[in-house]
Parts: C-alpha cells; sequence; structure tokens
C-alpha cells in the first residue's frame, strides 16, 4: 500500500493510505536503520511511504519497507547529537514561520538560518508576526548611546514588527502580521493555505497551535503560557504531525525550536540562499568571494551603502564561520 506520514513519534508512525484513506499504525523496516542514514528519523512526516500490512493479534500493523523520493524537506542539525541531523517536514509547499518580538523573542539571526535553509530546497516561506494585539505603540523613548554620544531614539514594539516587516519584503518575503487570539488577518492566512500542504514553524511559545486552533478550531491542540521568568514557551507538541482541513488543505504542526544549526552547506554557496547576497555576486571581483575581506567586493558595498541590511550581513557572517545563532534584532535607530 502506498501512504502518507502523518504523524511521527521516533519509533511509530500514522500513517494515511492513499487507496482506502485510512489511518495505519506504523515502523519501519529494519534496513532502514543501517543504509547510512545520519538523520535521527529516517522517515519524517509528509514522506509517501510503501508498507505492507501484518496481522499481530487483533491489531492490524503496519510495516513501512520504501520512501518515494522527496520533493523537498526541512533540516536542521540534532538538539542532542550534533553530528546527525533531523528532518522536520518533507513534501511541503510552504512554510510560515511565527515571530514574536517577546515571549518569546525571535532574533534576525534564527530568522535568517531558516530562510537559508529553506531557500536551499526552493520551499516559499511567508513571516507570521505573531501577537500584534500585545504590542504597544507607547511614546519613543530618546536616550545617549554612551559609546558615540549619539542620540539614539528607542522603537516602539509596533515600530519593531513595521521594521522587520518592510525590511523581509524588500529582500522578497511575504510577511502577515496576525493574531490567534483577536483573529486580526486569520482569514487571509487561510487563503494563502488553501490547497496546498503548509508547516507551521518557529519557537515553542510564538503561537503555532493558537493558529492553527484559530484556523480551524475543531482541532483544539493544546497550548500553554509562556513562562515568565524565561520569556520561553513549554513545549506543547512533542511529535510533528499532519491534519487535514477543512478549507481543502494540509497542516503540519511541528515541535517549537530553540535554534536552527545548518546542514550541508558549505561557506561558499551560503551566500546564494540569501537572495539579496545572490543578486549581487555577479558583480564581485572575484567569482569565488566569500564577502568578508576581498577586495571589490560589491556585497561589501552594498552593506556599507545600506542596501543589504546590516542584520543579514552578520547573519551570513555566523553561518559561513559556522558559529551558532547570535541574538541579534533591530531595536533601535539613530536619528
Amino acid at each position: 500500500m502506498t501512504g502518507t506520514v502523518y504523524r511521527s513519534t521516533g519509533s511509530w508512525y500514522e500513517v494515511k493510505s492513499h487507496e482506502n484513506q485510512q489511518f495505519y499504525n506504523c515502523r519501519i523496516k529494519g534496513k532502514f536503520r543501517i543504509q547510512g542514514i545520519k538523520s535521527t528519523n529516517p522517515v519524517a512526516v509528509g514522506d509517501i511511504v510503501e508498507f505492507d500490512i501484518e496481522q499481530k493479534g487483533d491489531e492490524e500493523v503496519g510495516i513501512i519497507h520504501d520512501i518515494h523520493d522527496r520533493v523537498n524537506y526541512i533540516i536542521r542539525k540534532s538538539v542532542n547529537l550534533s553530528k546527525q541531523t533531523h528532518i522536520i517536514a518533507a513534501n511541503v509547499d510552504q512554510v510560515f514561520l511565527l515571530v514574536t518580538l517577546n515571549n518569546p523573542p525571535t532574533y534576525t539571526s534564527f530568522i535568517d538560518r531558516f530562510l537559508a535553509a529553506a531557500q536551499a530546497y526552493d520551499i516559499p516561506v511567508v513571516l507570521l508576526f505573531n501577537k500584534v494585539d500585545t504590542y504597544s505603540d507607547d511614546q519613543q523613548e530618546v536616550t545617549i548611546d554612551p559609546e558615540t554620544g549619539e542620540e539614539v531614539t528607542t522603537m516602539t514594539e509596533l515600530d519593531q514588527v513595521r521594521y522587520l516587516m518592510f525590511m523581509y519584503k524588500s529582500i522578497g518575503y511575504e510577511c502577515l502580521a496576525i493574531s490567534a487570539q483577536t483573529g486580526k488577518n486569520i482569514d487571509q492566512l487561510k487563503k494563502l493555505m488553501k490547497g496546498k500542504t503548509s508547516m507551521f514553524a518557529g519557537h515553542s511559545g510564538a503561537g503555532k497551535s493558537s493558529t492553527a486552533n484559530a484556523i480551524e478550531p475543531q482541532l483544539d491542540l493544546k497550548t500553554k503560557i509562556i513562562s515568565e521568568q524565561h520569556k520561553q514557551g513549554q513545549h506543547t507538541t512533542t511529535f510533528a504531525q499532519m491534519f487535514d482541513l477543512e478549507l481543502d488543505g494540509r497542516l503540519i504542526d511541528t515541535p517549537g525550536i530553540k535554534g536552527f544549526g545548518i546542514v550541508d552547506m558549505e561557506p561558499e554557496e551560503i551566500g546564494d540562499y540569501f537572495k539579496e547576497i545572490f543578486a549581487l555576486k555577479q558583480n564581485c571581483k572575484f567569482n569565488n568571494c566569500l564577502h568578508v575581506e576581498e577586495p571589490k567586493c560589491a556585497v561589501k558595498e552594498a552593506v556599507e551603502n545600506g542596501e543589504i541590511f546590516e542584520s543579514r550581513y552578520q547573519s551570513y557572517l555566523s553561518m559561513i564561520t559556522g558559529e551558532d545563532d547570535q541574538h541579534y534584532r533591530v531595536d533601535k535607530y539613530q536619528n
């Protein structure tokens, strides 16, 4: 039988048969564990698999014996096993990355790493700026930078959202400000999801499950409040899981991601996954320019001229040097 993996617990897989639309609990044949697969999960949600049915007492159990070639997938370094990788989901039409300013904070380094990983497999990403109903638009504060002595105006929270949306839109990414609590722009989100297999990603507490419930209340996914002490969400989704939606689409809800380690990217190719860097690389003096210390580098000139955002360039540098995510977020600007 042929089916699609809807849920993975690491050892068991819930597979929906293409033939009869029924769900079967399946396990994988042992050979998958000895084929040199470096990922912690040889079978991922979204995979199309071949499986046979075996009778185990009163229960029918599926045995997965083959995986169809993947159109694409989202992959990152395994959190606990740094030499291994973890495939978050496969065969997705688009990803919605939920971004929050605080409770919990989402930094541009995390966003940029995720965007680069998706770009590597030509997976469209829409940035969902969630919880906009909770952000203030109070009077801006003017302070003095102790190092330069210049006046610095601190952005309001809504200013920060507007700026980040402006930045990523100018690069070429679709952005949408939403509120799962008030329903702001949820109808627009539904239109984007119609007829497609979509994946929700983001930090724990960013509102993935709440947004899914706002789209389709009958899903009734569990949600939890943010830890006030650490401003982080508690993991409510333990395993990735796919749901059929009444709006004629499918949603893959994923566990919260703290960091996003890139996989199988050589330093010289990382710039290709930054849209604005890729667009300028042909203007560099050297074909193998890494845009770090080389002379007559069009990318560095663009950064200096303000044509490439500083936070994006810093994310790029951290990725080619192999550094961990840096907590870099635009929250102030100079007069």
